[in-house]
């Protein structure tokens, strides 16, 4: 799945979470995406980062490799719980953690949860607040929502999506599109998605908001300027509530800015780490 790294699974409750790993004894990193990808969305970006950096990227309940219950919540709550899990059956007591799109409200929540756990936090492009869909109906007015809901009878639909998440044009190849429709190309994968999207509400962050203000983690905000998704008030509330943290908006980047730059987004991380 992604270069250089070694696919693994690990049950994660009744159900099997699957994950890319580049071991090393160094600092380690793990990676959260968001509900319209997986962990495919990190393969750009891990090469960037020094050799002897312990690099793990997973799929989230649902999506990707893991398994695919729709007997489980895929609620950003139930995924943060879940993450505690995770670390636990690999051993992982300190970690440096990235979150991408929703992958960044769940890491809120279990940053706000097991802050011992966390050295560095980083939030791309991240849900936040009531600044993103809420209960299943309102989500599915949404314009990502609903039309990656469609797209999933209709790829043409989710390339004309995934170019609108991205800056640089010529980033969106036949084999990006390969990446971002292979979930879709199963009924158990559509199902899956949709799950997800109905279990999105913003009261899982809202709960958390008071709590992210006593937040001491250093912390790092990115935004793609050029992301159509996500309000740009996100970030800056963001920057305003969490003491200490760094924001940097890219100018040249977009919703999926880990297609636009990975190479800046990973120096802006490796930057972080090696200051705290």
């Amino acid at each position: 799945m992604i270069k250089g790294m070694e696919t693994k699974s690990v049950k994660v409750g009744q159900h099997d979470i699957v994950y890319s790993h580049r071991q090393s004894d160094g600092p380690t990193l793990v990676f959260v995406h968001g509900i319209t990808t997986y962990r495919f969305i990190w393969r750009n970006l891990i090469p960037f980062f020094p050799e002897n950096y312990n690099i793990i990227a997973l799929d989230l309940l649902g999506c990707g490799d893991s398994a695919k219950p729709l007997d489980a919540s895929f609620s950003i709550k139930a995924h943060a719980h879940r993450l505690r899990e995770f670390f636990d059956n690999l051993g992982i007591e300190k970690l440096h953690l990235t979150g991408h799109d929703v992958g960044g409200g769940v890491v809120q929540i279990f940053a706000v949860h097991h802050p011992e756990m966390l050295q560095t936090l980083t939030l791309i492009n991240s849900v936040g607040y009531d600044f993103w869909p809420v209960q299943p109906i309102i989500a599915m007015r949404t314009p990502i929502i609903r039309q990656m809901a469609m797209a999933t009878l209709d790829l043409g639909m989710l390339r004309a999506i995934v170019a609108r998440g991205i800056h640089h044009q010529e980033k969106l190849t036949d084999e990006l599109m390969a990446h971002f429709s292979q979930p879709m190309s199963t009924s158990v994968g559509r199902k899956a998605f949709l799950h997800f999207a109905k279990c999105l509400n913003n009261k899982d962050l809202l709960e958390i908001e008071s709590d992210i203000k006593q937040m001491k983690i250093p912390t790092l905000i990115i935004r793609g300027a050029k992301d159509p998704y996500l309000s740009e008030k996100i970030a800056h509330r963001l920057h305003l509530d969490i003491s200490g943290s760094d924001l940097v908006i890219l100018e040249k980047g977009s919703h999926f800015i880990q297609e636009d730059l990975p190479q800046e987004l990973a120096g802006l991380i490796t930057a972080k780490i090696q200051i705290v």
